[in-house]
């Protein structure tokens, strides 16, 4: 299960989320060698401090969840991140500039991301959030080719705290459009090993989930949650 668990963003992003919460998902990532722990941007300097004797990287989210923060914010809160110790950037998109067909508004708001978290350190993963549960397959196959075009490491599917999280159906859609030239990251439902190897089979090359323990272990979660 090592290679699947190399894919796994091991998330914990909920409200109440504690210290001890953040503790306990450190642990879970370092003994099951997860790709990245996925922390609230506060949680970033703690999670980096406890993984910093193992190879588990720390993943942040910018813009959550609902990606309608003006660009300079996004883009201050990607730097920081960095500084503080992040390895990845998952931020949001500005979902009603893109329904307003803003298309440049929303490769300048990545760029902008992109270009902070970069400056900050060259080797930090930016995956952008396209929300796919609220986008219809037009609206995602545009923001995909903006995606590409923004200089972005992957695109990824959802929250987790929308409507809906990653479909087969999308993941196909957008790695049609992607190619090589970007990854892919599903994430919101991602529950077991079936539904992650079909993820990964259909393209995608992260997945972001809290069952992550579930999924290479199959052993069901005592507490179900929705990411």
């Amino acid at each position: 299960m090592i290679e699947i668990a190399q894919t796994i963003d091991h998330t914990c992003l909920k409200a109440t989320a504690k210290e001890e919460d953040i503790k306990i998902i450190c642990e879970e990532a370092a003994l099951y060698q997860f790709k990245t722990v996925c922390v609230p941007t506060c949680y970033v300097a703690m999670a980096a401090h406890l993984l910093k004797d193992t190879s588990v990287g720390v993943t942040t989210v910018v813009g959550f969840p609902l990606g309608n923060e003006t660009t300079a914010a996004k883009a201050f809160e990607a730097s920081e991140a960095v500084l503080n110790g992040a390895t990845d950037i998952d931020m949001v998109i500005n979902i009603g500039a893109l329904k307003n067909k803003k298309y440049d508004y929303i490769q300048y708001d990545i760029e902008e991301v992109v270009k902070a978290s970069k400056q900050t350190d060259p080797n930090t993963i930016v995956k952008v959030i396209i929300e796919t549960c609220y986008l219809d397959e037009e609206e995602i196959a545009k923001v995909t080719e903006i995606v590409v075009a923004s200089g972005a490491d992957f695109i990824k599917t959802s929250t987790g705290f929308g409507t809906g999280g990653a479909t087969l159906e999308h993941i196909k859609l957008m790695k049609s459009i992607v190619g090589d030239k970007i990854k892919i990251k599903a994430a919101g439902g991602v529950s077991d090993s079936k539904m992650a190897r079909a993820f990964i089979e259909a393209g995608a090359d992260r997945l972001g989930t809290s069952k992550s323990i579930a999924i290479v272990t199959d052993i069901k979660p005592e507490i179900e949650g929705d990411y």
